[in-house]
């Protein structure tokens, strides 16, 4: 249905754009143009329903990497259309009045829209590629004992390795994070996209990942799509604990540190997994503060009924890029950054270390995190 719903959308956008094109030629080669990227962005949603068969095994990864390139210039090309749609609607008042100049100004803005959908794209691809950048943040914590002033966690959190993030991506980080001299590196789920026999040499670089206490991983819900405890198992030889519903308690010049997971707040169910924060601190050290790995931040409420100091989470991805970046406010509690949850409890909120679907990042940029506990003034 939905895939019937944007077709229609499809032929109104390629009609809209081309039928004040003062050239014939254009008029047919842009809704051919149009229909090309339709059908590649198309591509995979009907892969996951029909089988595809007569596409040679050979040929899928260029064509998936061509069809999430092409759901995020539709993606643009749909926003600025509505967008141009909207402002001529305001604004055809103020326009030329002689039909050969109002065309003529049409024409101007339906390139515009297909010249600014390229343009966001090509930039927010230049972006999505990079390596994340680091972002540091401190994090008061109320009661810190003094010996945890300056205990540094490095999150990483929807990393996505699966359909274009392979493992040059993977390593690119790993040598950012070892880098940080962390004390721990926290990973929030989200981490893949894809079965372990076909991810797992992509996924091998975490495996040189470095911190004093180690690494520690909670699930998201991409990994119960594509078969969580298998992901569990080939994570643990690479050195990757699972904190499923449980804590470690870590120590640092002999001052104890809390530190839980649990399995995703919406996926979680299937394996038993639900969260559940008060289970996962049972017997946790009086005093120690609690900072429990959650990849869905709506997962906070529980944690806070749990005593807990801070949430680290990720799954919104900041909305990723243009407008989605906007709309995810309307969707999620919590969407970026660092946020209290209540007079005690913080959580914070990673855009993420890697991208889903479009290799595309647009005003929300992704992020390796080094948080630094600090006492509470």
């Amino acid at each position: 249905m939905i895939l019937v719903v944007a077709f229609f959308l499809h032929v109104l956008i390629a009609y809209r754009l081309s039928r004040f094109a003062p050239k014939k030629w254009f008029r047919v080669a842009l809704p051919v143009l149009l229909s090309i990227l339709f059908l590649l962005t198309a591509l995979l949603p009907l892969s996951w329903r029909f089988p595809l068969d007569f596409i040679p095994k050979g040929a899928w990864p260029a064509l998936r990497y061509a069809s999430f390139i092409s759901m995020g210039l539709y993606s643009f090309v749909f926003t600025l259309f509505v967008v141009r749609e909207i402002s001529w609607l305001l604004a055809r008042r103020a326009a030329p009045a002689d039909p050969e100049r109002r065309r003529v100004l049409q024409h101007a803005l339906n390139l515009g829209v297909l010249g600014g959908a390229a343009t966001a794209t090509a930039i927010g691809y230049r972006e999505a590629r990079q390596r994340a950048k680091v972002v540091t943040v401190d994090v008061p914590i109320a009661g810190l004992d003094p010996r945890l002033d300056g205990f540094t966690i490095v999150q990483l959190s929807d990393v996505h390795v699966g359909h274009t993030i392979g493992r040059d991506y993977v390593q690119a980080i790993v040598d950012g994070v070892n880098a940080l001299d962390a004390d721990l590196v926290a990973i929030t789920g989200d981490l893949i996209d894809g079965s372990v026999p076909d991810l797992a040499p992509h996924v091998a670089p975490l495996g040189e990942l470095k911190s004093r206490l180690g690494t520690f991983f909670c699930t998201g819900n991409h990994e119960y799509y594509a078969g969580a405890l298998e992901w569990i198992a080939a994570l643990k030889p690479l050195g990757v604990r699972t904190l499923i519903n449980e804590h470690v308690v870590l120590d640092k010049d002999g001052a104890p540190l809390a530190l839980g997971g649990v399995g995703d707040h919406s996926m979680g169910r299937y394996l038993g997994h639900e969260p559940r924060p008060k289970d996962a601190f049972a017997g946790a050290p009086e005093g120690a503060p609690r900072v429990l790995l959650a990849h869905q931040p709506r997962t906070a409420f529980l944690a806070a009924q749990a005593g807990v100091d801070l949430q680290l989470s990720g799954h919104t991805h900041g909305g990723q890029f243009f407008p989605w970046n906007l709309v995810v406010y309307f969707v999620h509690p919590f969407v970026a950054g660092l946020e209290r949850v209540s007079e005690k409890m913080w959580i914070y909120v990673s855009r993420g270390t890697g991208y889903f679907g479009p290799p595309v990042r647009l005003g929300a940029d992704a992020e390796i995190t080094k948080l630094v506990l600090r006492v509470a003034a």
